[in-house]
């Protein structure tokens, strides 16, 4: 992703949750970066660009049971 897609995708989370504490960061692989709320991971956002013309961005969220109990 670039860092403009990267600008761009945070914005539109950051305004769709209402929080301003969603960061991005780039992973080693270029077609995701790791979702943050405050500190904590949130899961992953991966690009799909493909075609060009029809870019679209998947989030992945993982929710541990012992998360649940707790």
């Amino acid at each position: 992703m670039t860092p403009e897609q990267i600008v761009s995708v945070r914005n539109y989370l950051c305004k769709r949750l209402g929080t301003e504490a969603i960061s991005l960061k780039p992973r080693k692989v270029q077609d995701s970066v790791e979702v943050y709320l405050n500190d904590e991971i949130l899961g992953i956002l991966y690009i799909d660009d493909e075609d060009p013309n029809d870019i679209s961005y998947d989030l992945n969220i993982s929710i541990l049971q012992q998360d649940l109990d707790s």
